[in-house]
């Protein structure tokens, strides 16, 4: 699998595996998003995911995939710190606003600057349309949280500092996928940083969590709490493996853009199974995310 994806890194074969991997991840990252939002406090649901992909990768990290090179774990420090502050931010957003509210300004600042990020850093560059779709599509996603903002009536007193939180998430959304893009490049089996991506990466939230757990009057209990640590580890794995991936064969950019499609899956997974309604109004600043992704690739 490794040499396959290698040998089709920046060929047309690489940018349509890369479509399919970013669109994957899309629909994950909704589901991904719920389920961290759901039932539990988001630090103990958290917590949960990242214990179990971290138990999942440690061996496959130490006893399966080739050992990282020397110069990898300079580049996995810096994985460790910026993903802590992305998660942190998370928090801080989902604690205190509307899950409605807060995801998509979150998923509409990161693209933007994940954008100018690559240009910095990798050399690309978007075209006069591409850069229109980038636009329909912020149009898109600043549209739907300003609508639901406007009707939401939970935690309206927290509204401002949840956004802020929300801002500050798209901004390290836009420097982790750039710089997890730089780390998937900077190592010969893409895998061995997947594998060690995940199992550093899940190091550090389960402490927090479980000081966090023993603290309370009221615990939730611990085996619904694991279940849903186990199921958003499965999914995190196909979410975050499959943008990284993505951003390997084809261009960062588009790869960041297209993931942000994750606003429309979640709201036709909200009606399609949870029977929550559309309206004309969301339906129409969902067809605007999706015609600025669809422009941006077909632009590409």
């Amino acid at each position: 699998m490794s040499a396959w994806l290698t040998a089709i890194e920046g060929t047309p074969a690489g940018a349509r595996v890369a479509l399919f991997l970013v669109l994957l991840a899309a629909v994950l990252h909704a589901a991904f998003g719920a389920l961290q939002k759901g039932r539990h406090d988001p630090l103990l649901s958290r917590g949960a995911i990242d214990a179990s992909y971290g138990l999942m990768a440690a061996p496959v990290a130490l006893f399966v995939v080739p050992w990282p090179e020397p110069h990898m774990w300079p580049i996995f420090a810096g994985v460790f710190v910026i993903h802590g502050g992305y998660k942190l931010a998370v928090l801080g957003a989902y604690r205190r606003g509307a899950y409605t509210v807060v995801y998509p300004v979150m998923r509409g600042t990161g693209p933007l600057f994940t954008v100018i990020g690559a240009w910095l850093i990798f050399g690309e560059t978007f075209n006069p349309t591409q850069w229109l779709g980038v636009g329909v599509l912020l149009a898109g996603l600043y549209g739907l949280a300003a609508y639901n903002m406007a009707r939401v009536t939970l935690a309206r007193d927290t509204l401002v500092t949840a956004l802020l939180f929300a801002v500050l998430t798209g901004l390290f959304v836009a420097l982790y996928t750039t710089y997890d893009a730089y780390g998937i490049r900077a190592t010969a089996d893409p895998f061995t940083f997947l594998a060690w991506f995940f199992f550093i990466d899940g190091l550090l939230f389960p402490i927090l969590a479980a000081r966090f757990y023993l603290r309370l009057t009221e615990r939730p209990a611990l085996g619904l709490l694991a279940l849903r640590g186990i199921i958003g580890g499965v999914i995190a794995f196909g979410s975050f493996g499959s943008v990284m991936l993505a951003t390997r064969l084809d261009q960062v950019g588009e790869a960041a853009v297209l993931r942000e499609t994750s606003t429309v899956f979640a709201a036709l997974i909200g009606w399609l199974f949870l029977r929550e309604p559309v309206g004309p109004v969301r339906a129409a600043l969902m067809a605007l995310i999706a015609a600025g992704a669809v422009i941006v690739e077909a632009a590409g």
